[in-house]
């Protein structure tokens, strides 16, 4: 059988740039007006991003974030551990960084690199990878039970498009920061790391915090996708 993401259409897109526009201005004004009611109800939000390198995981934050009150909101771009981090369980460093009552913690990569790269890469065991699936998922169940709102986001380009924004910002003197050595080697296990993701579906879509898999070959669909769903998890959750 073939898995989720095989499945996605990625042709999908929105070409005329001024609708593209009008609807992220509606979508990030009903985002603020949410904001507001989070931080009365006094719960918690936490975004989850996952996805290929270049998939446009932080343009679609950059949309989310950018009418938000910015005292309100964390980024985390979630790199290697350090030297500290290594002495500790993988998921003490991810606790440090959830959201107060009324906060918004976005999480660009995560918890899920130890199903994910660090899987691929062997950075740790196969013991250690498999057993992550039932942490992850009590982690999210206790953090859900206790008022969290937990979307998470799967955004997905095909290999070669990937390529071709590699290649683009290679040649940009402006984007140099956004590609390095580690995306071409990972690139190198394209096959693998998407059956990582696949098994990750498998094992951690639970009915308590579901994924939401982004067609991402087009970015202006892919933004417009991650604010409605989120936009209407808010309205479900804090009233429209």
């Amino acid at each position: 059988m073939s898995g989720l993401l095989s499945q996605l259409d990625l042709t999908k897109q929105i070409e005329d740039k001024s609708e593209y526009r009008e609807r992220v201005q509606d979508l990030q004004l009903q985002l603020l007006h949410h904001q507001r009611k989070i931080l009365e109800g006094k719960r918690n939000i936490i975004l989850v991003f996952e996805g290929p390198d270049a998939a446009g995981k932080g343009g679609v934050i950059k949309r989310i974030t950018e009418k938000l009150d910015p005292r309100l909101v964390r980024v985390y771009a979630i790199v290697k551990p350090s030297d500290e981090e290594y002495r500790h369980h993988y998921l003490w460093r991810f606790w440090n960084k959830m959201p107060g009552r009324g906060e918004i913690a976005i999480f660009d990569r995560s918890w899920y690199g130890r199903v994910l790269v660090e899987r691929v890469e062997s950075f740790c065991s196969e013991k250690e990878w498999r057993r992550a699936y039932g942490e992850i998922n009590a982690m999210e169940k206790a953090l859900v039970d206790a008022g969290t709102v937990l979307l998470k986001f799967y955004l997905h380009i095909s290999k070669a498009e990937q390529l071709r924004r590699f290649e683009q910002r290679a040649a940009d003197p402006y984007k140099h920061w956004k590609i390095s050595d580690e995306d071409w080697r990972n690139r190198r296990k394209w096959k693998e790391h998407i059956e990582a993701a696949e098994e990750m579906f498998t094992q951690t879509w639970t009915k308590y915090a579901p994924w939401t898999l982004v067609e991402s070959e087009f970015k202006y669909h892919a933004r417009i996708k991650v604010l409605k769903t989120i936009v209407k998890k808010f309205g479900q959750e804090f009233g429209e």
